[in-house]
């Protein structure tokens, strides 16, 4: 495991050039092409502005104004862990006629998943930005610092669950139809649509096993709330626990390496 994990590093060429093939393929045949990476989310923003403004205005904590901008700080980066989640499970099944190549490092496939979905969750960054700087947000430089390491150990996270749910999907397909249905209720469990601070007591215990909990906060707390990032204790915790667990699931990955082929 080790040997075929040091190995990833020599493949940095290949997987860049898969990661670019999955971009064009996202968009070809399109008009406006890749402009559609800062349409998706400036349509998105704007949709639930003009929800949370006329269709279904409602009092929110103060603290959280405006809401819609609110929301979109932990939306842009929810969706690039559960696209990468939902595209990685069946991966290896669409790419059979790779990994049916004895050179060809399986691992690579949810890889490029997370690593296509994180380039559009960078296109998006803009537009988040744009708004920020419309509503006069306060961006203090230090708490923007953290920023890359938020990432960071949000790829580690992803990156483990992709190879994970890749490995496993090959023999149990129903984990695809399982995944979509956990993610949607993985959304509602994580202080995204709501602030983490109004859960107490035995709610408040609940979120903190949620992973993704601690990085909706951290951005949250970068981008959109006024002080210090008060969860960074608690991010850096999740950066161990994700090291750990990228671990663990390529090791399961790469003790089912040799049943791909005949799966698939």
């Amino acid at each position: 495991m080790v040997h075929n994990l040091a190995r990833l590093f020599r493949y940095r060429g290949l997987i860049q050039s898969l990661v670019a093939r999955e971009l064009k393929a996202r968009y070809r045949g399109s008009v406006l092409g890749f402009f559609w990476s800062f349409i998706n989310p400036l349509l998105l923003l704007l949709v639930y502005s003009f929800v949370f403004t006329f269709v279904m205005p409602a009092s929110h904590d103060p603290r959280v104004e405006p809401y819609a901008l609110f929301m979109f700080c932990g939306i842009l980066p929810w969706t690039w862990f559960s696209s990468s989640l939902s595209e990685s499970a069946g991966v290896l099944i669409s790419g059979g006629n790779l990994i049916k190549k004895v050179l060809f490092p399986a691992e690579i496939l949810p890889i490029v998943s997370v690593l296509a979905n994180m380039v559009h969750f960078f296109f998006g960054l803009p537009i988040l930005a744009g708004f920020l700087l419309y509503y006069h947000r306060p961006l203090n430089a230090s708490e923007l610092a953290l920023f890359p390491l938020v990432v960071l150990v949000q790829l580690i996270l992803t990156a483990g669950f992709a190879l994970l749910l890749s490995a496993l999907t090959v023999h149990f397909r129903d984990i695809r139809d399982i995944l979509s249905n956990l993610l949607t209720f993985w959304f509602f469990a994580t202080p995204i649509i709501y602030p983490y601070f109004l859960m107490t007591g035995w709610q408040a215990r609940l979120l903190k096993l949620n992973p993704f909990t601690h990085l909706a906060i951290t951005y949250q707390e970068i981008l959109f709330f006024e002080g210090p990032v008060g969860h960074l204790k608690w991010l850096l915790v999740l950066g161990l626990i994700s090291v750990v667990f990228f671990l663990v699931g390529y090791f399961v990955f790469d003790r089912l390496r040799d049943t791909f082929a005949e799966e698939v």
